[in-house]
């Protein structure tokens, strides 16, 4: 009943009009922010914290924590319409999302992406008000040994079952390990296939490389269009700016599925939502009836990737909030605003601050409302962007890309870099490799050696501690079915027609 109380309190608390308007302030400001590509939550929160001094404590994290739920809604826009994520977790909104503008069906893309959002966000702080406490217990039991062997199955399972070869999946992911372990070695201190190049001590940011094999590949591919004489006019809207009630029908499952994975995904410390919204779309993938669709336009690759990302957000605050420990780099910089107004995270937040938690946690509820209702409206103006020339359109989104990179760290080494991933994301899809593997791999790659070393350093180099608790045998196991099954599949397929055949 206690707890039930400081619920109820919580809305009070977040229904002020001075933190409603703080809300909706944070809100529309991470909307623009998740727009603009390269910026991100966490560089958005890091830039917007000195607006906050001399706040109220509740009040600045409300807009705060707003600007973070409110970027993973604006990353799919430019996602969706110019193939140029906004943020690294709309990645995969990307894949099917354009495709689906291409088609004349943007504005059902863009509504699906806004409600998917909407759902799964409120899935996630529902997720967050229940299960805070127990599943930070459970994300506890999480060591090194048991991270690896996670990301393990999480590539295993990306390589082989995004593409329509296994192992062009494979060359993907190895191709982004590689990538991954340029810089500065963490244990030994070393610098690694940095060329002498000091850019690459920090590695190859990540926004670089999404944004070069996406964006910019995608104009490579438009320049050819252009020189080939087959696409030379700016895209057209067909049927309405809203769902079909088949696209409904298809939608509501993986985003359903999508909030559920992107949540309990959240809650593991170092995931992210970029791992949730892959795992999603491979998840839809695997389950749909016509997997032959997705990368072409399936409304369901918009769907389930979208709403995993969203309700990621507020699974990575049970970390933050009941524990103290930071998920990702925007729980981190928001853990950074916790101390600098003296409120310290952890299990005696709970009953110390429970005005200041729950009116947090209550605000996203508030704030996942105002999200829709400002998206869903704006849908018929974000799809004027496609009645745009491609000479003009193709420019804008290289300077977008561009602005975006060079933001990050004003280095002209990274416009190179989007140079060189443009190519090389161009030549994969000539070639029909699929980039969902690399984008995963170069994510996972630093957080997986390191679990590794880590491992290995408390077993003193006994690989027993991989099989030594039931939750490290489990993902060994997926892995090891995750590989097999696009081998085993079309072999039971066989047999079965020549029973059916008999």
């Amino acid at each position: 009943m206690e707890t039930l109380t400081h619920i109820l309190n919580g809305f009070v608390v977040c229904m002020q009009p001075m933190n409603l308007w703080y809300t909706f302030l944070g809100v529309l400001m991470g909307t623009i922010i998740g727009v603009l590509p390269g910026i991100g939550p966490s560089a958005g929160i890091a830039l917007l914290i000195p607006i906050t001094y001399g706040m109220n404590p509740t009040s600045a994290l409300i807009m705060l924590c707003g600007i973070y739920y409110g970027a993973k809604y604006g990353g799919s826009t430019t996602a969706i319409l110019i193939r140029t994520p906004g943020e690294a977790a709309s990645v995969m909104t990307s894949i099917d999302g354009y495709e689906m503008a291409r088609k004349g069906r943007a504005g059902a893309a863009l509504a699906v992406s806004a409600i998917g959002s909407f759902i799964a966000g409120t899935i996630g702080v529902i997720g967050l008000t229940l299960f805070a406490v127990p599943l930070a217990s459970m994300a506890l039991k999480f060591g090194p040994a048991e991270y690896f062997t996670l990301m393990l199955f999480a590539m295993t399972a990306v390589s082989t079952l995004t593409g329509e070869s296994p192992a062009k999946g494979v060359i993907a992911t190895i191709f982004g390990l590689m990538i991954a372990t340029i810089g500065i070695d963490l244990q030994s201190g070393q610098a690694r296939y940095t060329m002498g190049i000091p850019e690459f001590q920090d590695g190859v940011g990540f926004v670089v490389v999404v944004v070069g094999l996406f964006a910019m590949a995608e104009v490579f591919r438009g320049l050819e269009d252009i020189y080939r004489g087959t696409s030379a006019k700016a895209m057209k809207i067909t049927g309405k700016l809203w769902l079909t009630k088949e696209e409904w029908q298809r939608s509501i499952g993986p985003i359903w599925r999508g909030g559920i994975i992107g949540f309990v995904i959240g809650v593991l410390p170092g995931a992210g939502g970029t791992i949730a919204s892959i795992m999603s779309y491979t998840t839809e993938k695997r389950m749909s009836k016509h997997p032959e669709e997705f990368g072409h336009g399936a409304i369901e690759g918009v769907a389930g990737p979208e709403s995993a990302n969203n309700s990621d957000t507020a699974g990575a605050l049970v970390p933050l909030l009941t524990l103290g420990v930071p998920g990702g780099g925007a729980t981190a910089v928001m853990l950074g605003a916790f101390i600098m107004y003296g409120v310290q995270p952890g299990p005696l937040l709970f009953q110390n601050r429970p005005d200041l938690v729950w009116g947090l946690i209550n605000s996203m509820y508030v704030g996942n409302i105002m999200l829709v209702i400002l998206n869903l409206p704006l849908i018929g103006l974000f799809v004027r962007l496609l009645y745009i020339p491609v000479g003009i359109l193709y420019p804008l989104i290289v300077a977008i890309s561009v602005i975006g990179a060079y933001a990050i760290n004003g280095s002209t080494v990274d416009l190179w870099l989007i140079l060189i991933f443009g190519v090389i994301g161009y030549v994969f899809n000539k070639l029909d490799i699929p980039v969902a593997p690399l984008v995963l791999s170069l994510v996972l790659g630093g957080i997986m050696e390191q679990s590794f070393r880590q491992a290995m350093t408390i077993s003193g180099g006994e690989l027993k501690i991989f099989y030594n608790s039931g939750i490290t045998v489990t993902l060994l196991a997926m892995s090891v079915i995750s590989v097999a099954l696009p081998f085993v599949m079309p072999m039971l397929r066989k047999l079965g027609s020549k029973g059916d055949e008999s």
